[in-house]
């Protein structure tokens, strides 16, 4: 029996490329918004990704697109909604809170995946999930808490209910939590409709129609499209090809090669990764509530995402 060739490269160091990859996009985010509006970023982010795409996804696999039943391209366009709803909502979060409030919270988008999997796909919630959510829930109220909240002679001291709710970061935090549910939604379509196309063919049809929507609703934003410093062009360019095709690339390029719960595992590097940029790029030190937190959170994803190994049968 033939056994797999080995790849040249270690698939493990190409994963950490792409956690790096992926955790430079919020302060990449950070330094466009200097002068470009979020959902300006978030249009050029999708769009750029799909242009670069288009000399690779056109000539191969124009004919497995035309092929794509009605049915399919529906669920591609929700699919292209979604994402397009999750990265805009994202950005915008990042506008009015930290770095590690926002990307902590918007990935937690693998819990709701398992929550609703058992309604969308038919998959059965285990305990690992239900403890995991319970976890990761107890993380989002203290990580919530850590921004309006102070801890003084041993108490924590919170605002009025009122104010807690119209405070800067109640808001940029439940903006990111949108960004988690919507690219929950991005990843439930994408499990039945992947398997009709390939790879390529997949993201370069949903990341058009994600960029399509984003470049639509621009004009209705009132934000400027041009007119930016040169470099606030490069960190857009940047945000295309790091974090959107190397990042993502690489986590399914790794998964061919290493085991996919080693995969989503690994991916809990992001929001630590991010973190520790934002330490040493933007000072922005979380405070130890926060990362009580943000751990309740990473565990929380970890219980619910981790699969047990298969009992081993006599042959």
């Amino acid at each position: 029996m033939s056994t797999p060739s080995q790849p040249k490269v270690p698939p493990h160091l190409i994963l950490l490329l792409g956690i790096f990859a992926v955790a430079s996009s919020s302060l990449l985010i950070r330094y466009a918004q200097q002068e470009a509006g979020s959902l300006v970023i978030a249009a050029y982010r999708m769009a750029l990704s799909a242009i670069i795409l288009v000399p690779v996804a056109l000539p191969r696999h124009t004919g497995e697109l035309r092929q794509l039943s009605r049915r399919g391209l529906a669920l591609a366009a929700l699919s292209g909604v979604l994402l397009a709803v999750h990265f805009a909502s994202w950005i915008l979060s990042l506008e009015y809170t930290s770095v590690a409030s926002s990307v902590v919270l918007v990935t937690t988008n693998p819990l709701w995946v398992a929550l609703l999997a058992p309604i969308v796909l038919k998959e059965k919630l285990g305990r690992g999930v239900l403890l995991g959510m319970l976890v990761a829930l107890a993380g989002g109220v203290v990580v919530a808490l850590s921004d309006s909240c102070t801890l003084a002679a041993g108490s924590i001291q919170c605002p009025p209910l009122s104010e807690f709710v119209a405070g800067k970061a109640f808001y940029g935090n439940f903006l990111a939590l949108v960004g988690a549910w919507s690219g929950a939604g991005y990843i439930l379509i994408g499990r039945g409709l992947r398997p009709q196309l390939s790879l390529t063919a997949y993201i370069f049809l949903v990341y058009g129609i994600a960029a399509l929507v984003l470049v639509a609703l621009v004009p209705f934003s009132g934000q400027h499209a041009f007119g930016f410093s040169p470099v606030i062009y490069v960190y857009l360019l940047l945000l295309a090809v790091l974090p959107q095709l190397i990042g993502h690339s690489s986590f399914n390029w790794a998964l061919a090669h290493l085991p996919a719960s080693y995969v989503s595992i690994a991916l809990l590097g992001e929001p630590v990764s991010s973190t520790i940029l934002a330490v040493l790029l933007l000072g922005e030190m979380p405070s130890a509530i926060k990362l009580v937190g943000a751990a309740l959170i990473l565990l929380g994803i970890l219980l619910a995402t981790i699969k047990p190994a298969p009992q081993a049968r006599d042959v």
